[in-house]
This record gives structure tokens, sequence and C-alpha cells, in this order.
């Protein structure tokens, strides 16, 4: 949507983005990601919107905050595509479902459950919210290049973060525990707010979407006794997308 020659949201216009995005939610990140830029320039802010610009060898690369949850992701990924953007790689943190998944380790969404609400308004909930399995692939290589630990698998997204970590006093308490209970039996690695958004917007407007989390912490391991501190520094996840970024083509 242009509003005086800009995206209303996010306000840019042609020639401010690249075709290829790291979408973190926190627009404090943004800066922390473009220093892996060359050239790197910040184009603005507004809401939660922040934008930097810069290159990966002969890519033009843009960071861009969403915020947090579906509906600003959403947003940023209509008015990015809009502006010419194809391929987009969401950089975020996630809590940690299954036991192997540790804090600090990156975890690579190959699809993600769809609990929350942005995307029902693009698709039926039979579709799926898959990633790009390009983005995908080139993720977990990065990973591997950089020795980082990783897991590739499904991620559970919701609405609420105090639904998942109080459930207990939500009205809809035994709905909430019922399904996080079959999420865990069923292998899903970590719980976040943005991807299954990301994933069917992405279908339907035609352009590429990948996810590397952050692991912060995981909370069924603190409930079964570990004794893990949260890690907060996300600058692994960061180094994985950037180079997921440099190896990949643009799909014809």
């Amino acid at each position: 949507m242009y509003v005086n020659g800009k995206q209303y949201h996010i306000q840019c216009a042609a020639g401010d983005v690249g075709g290829w995005c790291l979408l973190p939610g926190d627009p404090a990140r943004c800066a922390a990601i473009a220093r892996y830029f060359d050239e790197a320039r910040f184009v603005g802010q507004n809401r939660e919107f922040a934008v930097w610009t810069g290159r990966l060898g002969s890519k033009t690369v843009s960071a861009v905050s969403t915020g947090i949850g579906g509906p600003s992701a959403a947003i940023a990924m209509e008015e990015l595509t809009e502006l010419g953007a194809h391929t987009f790689i969401r950089v975020g943190t996630c809590g940690g479902i299954a036991q192997k998944v540790l804090p600090g380790d990156a975890v690579i969404a190959s699809a993600s459950v769809r609990q929350e609400g942005t995307s029902r308004e693009y698709a039926p909930i039979e579709f799926p919210a898959a990633a790009d399995f390009a983005v995908t692939l080139a993720l977990k290589q990065a990973a591997e290049q950089l020795g980082l630990r990783s897991h590739v698998g499904v991620v559970q997204c919701k609405d609420s973060f105090y639904g998942q970590h109080d459930p207990g006093r939500m009205p809809v308490a035994p709905e909430l525990l019922a399904k996080w209970e079959a999420w865990k039996r069923l292998g899903v690695l970590a719980s976040e707010m943005e991807s299954s958004a990301l994933f069917v917007v992405a279908a339907a407007l035609g352009v590429r979407c990948g996810t590397v989390l952050h692991t912060v912490w995981n909370q069924e391991r603190a409930a079964a006794g570990h004794e893990e501190p949260s890690v907060e520094d996300t600058d692994g996840a960061v180094r994985i997308a950037v180079e997921a970024i440099r190896s990949m083509e643009v799909e014809e």
C-alpha cells in the first residue's frame, strides 16, 4: 500500500530495500545484523519496523524488524514484497520444547504449527505452513559450515506469549495444555510467534521464506530438572542467516 510514494507501515520507497531480507522481531537487532553487511545504512524506523540496507557480495540485503507476532510480520512481508523483495529469512528467538534442544542451539524451521490467527486470513487451516526448501537447506549447511549446533524440524507458533508460559490461569487452560502435550508427543522442536504466518503469507505472495531461531531457554528441560541458564546472545542465528544468503542464488 503506497502512500506518498512509500509503503504505508514500513515507510520505505523503491530502492530502499534489497531483494534479500532478514526479519528479526526486535528493532534493536537490525543494527546487530547490519554490522555483517557491506555499505550498511540506516534507512529509517516507523513503529516496530526498523530498516537497514547494505550488501552481501553482489546481493542487496535488508534487515527489517517485524515486532512481535504474526500480524506485523505479515505487514512487513507484504510491503517488502511490493518493493521487490523475493527471499526472506526470519532471524528470531524461541523457547525449546523437545528435550534435545538446548539453550543456545539454533532451530531451523522446516514447517510450523499454525496456532495463530494471521495465516487463517490467507489460507484454509488445512494448508501447511512450510518453509522454502532451498532456504532451509542453505540455513542448515551454513550452520554446519560455521560449526554451530542446530536442529531442523517443526516449530509451533502462537499468538499469546503468556498463554504458553502461564497456561493454567487462562480460561481456556484445558485446550492450551492438551495442545502443548500434543506438540511434545509429535516432536515439535520449539515455540515462537511469527514463522507460520510468514510461511503462509510467502506462499500466497509467491516468495521464499525460511526461519532460523536462537533458543533462549527450554521450559521442558527445566521442568525435567535440568539447571540451565537462559542464553540471550543471538549472534549465532544471525551468522547462520547471513551465510545462508551469501550461498543462495535467485530462484528463476
